[in-house]
């Protein structure tokens, strides 16, 4: 019997030549498009002004319609699951608790994580088969008895920093078919094999969000006496204006600070115990040191000190960097303290070159060369 794979379909050229590549391989694939969020309810409150309900482009209803359109061509079955409460509980608490703490969220690693090879696979197990594929442009490798991900060939969109968080008995289970050609090789398979989003334009904006406008998406998820104002301060201690609300900043920001200055400033800290918004020159946002928590390693040993790749952002140039640990456990798993609280390694990471704004609440992943080595969330910078 041919193996079978459940391919996590948006409606993407890239998910889409997954499943078309997949096929032809030889795989009994089945295409699935996860039903995540209801874009009808996230206009604007200007709803039918021009732009005021533009959404990223991932599991729209468009979306799921180009996905079926390219499971009827490649003559596959296609299913829609329903995982809307799920997402909200995942991703989307998520991405507001996180702004509501300073802290600046990433929200496709928990949706990788949690729904594609959490939830998606558990169904797929369950419909007989064995493994999940996504489009994304990385590889699954393995050496001895554990897997690691590798780089995507295509360096432009190598896609390995969101998977950081998978697990071993995940990593089992995936298949990232895309992982060894470049996005135009992609869009050229797609058209060989007929498929009517060859040329479908992709965005990088958060696919939840309309506009893109994450302060006005959060701004309506929480009651206006949440959003408390307070003082913009220097880092040499000057009071220069007020902030609209902590939420609506991030680390490097340097446009919408609402301030006069006589050079350029940027987000340097955000003080959430004064409610206080950091700013100084460029300069100030350059620094070397910082906190890593909840690290998922890929490396089988327990390590104290290793040298690394650390890339701190999605479009970051990993560089190197010395991670020591500071609350060692047994590498790649978590151990259960305080209740079901979980727990898990805390690193210190310093960079050998100073970086520009390292960011609480992103990730932070460590590679080996080309391969992913670990991984965790950025806590304190120093």
């Amino acid at each position: 019997m041919k193996e079978r794979v459940v391919v996590a379909m948006s409606g993407g050229v890239d998910s889409s030549t997954a499943a078309a590549i997949l096929g032809d391989e030889g795989y009994d694939v089945i295409g699935i498009s996860m039903q995540i969020w209801d874009y009808s309810t996230e206009s604007h409150a200007m709803s039918g002004a021009e732009g005021s309900d533009k959404f990223g482009t991932c599991c729209s209803l468009n979306d799921i319609n180009d996905a079926r359109r390219v499971a009827e061509k490649l003559g596959i079955p296609f299913y829609i699951l329903n995982l809307e409460e799920e997402f909200e509980k995942n991703v989307v608490d998520y991405f507001v608790s996180e702004y509501i703490k300073g802290r600046t969220p990433n929200p496709c690693v928990p949706c990788n994580q949690k729904l594609k090879f959490d939830m998606l696979l558990n169904y797929a197990i369950k419909i007989g088969a064995s493994k999940v594929a996504t489009g994304h442009y990385a590889k699954v490798i393995k050496e001895g008895e554990r897997y690691f991900i590798k780089r995507g060939v295509d360096r432009s969109k190598d896609q390995s920093y969101f998977l950081f968080n998978l697990s071993q008995e995940q990593l089992k289970r995936a298949i990232f078919p895309l992982g060894d050609y470049t996005k135009s090789d992609i869009r050229r398979m797609a058209k060989i094999f007929g498929l009517n989003v060859a040329e479908k334009e992709e965005s990088q904006e958060i696919c939840f969000v309309p506009d893109n406008d994450y302060g006005n998406f959060i701004r309506k998820r929480l009651d206006a006496e949440k959003i408390e104002g307070g003082e913009i301060v220097t880092t040499d201690g000057n009071i220069i204006g007020r902030h609209k609300g902590l939420l609506f900043y991030t680390i490097g920001q340097r446009k919408g600070l609402g301030v006069s200055y006589e050079r350029p400033l940027y987000v340097s800290e955000i003080d959430l115990e004064n409610n206080r918004l950091i700013v100084g020159e460029s300069d100030s946002v350059v620094k070397r040191e910082f906190i890593v928590e909840n690290v998922n390693w890929s490396i089988p040993q327990l390590i104290t000190s290793i040298r690394a790749l650390v890339q701190i952002r999605y479009r970051h140039n990993a560089s190197e960097a010395e991670i020591t640990t500071l609350s060692p456990l047994p590498t790649g798993e978590r151990i259960k303290v305080r209740g079901n609280q979980e727990d898990s390694n805390t690193v210190n990471v310093i960079f050998d070159e100073p970086q520009r704004a390292i960011t609480p609440g992103q990730a932070a992943v460590f590679y080996n060369g080309d391969t992913l080595i670990g991984g965790g969330w950025i806590k304190e910078v120093f």
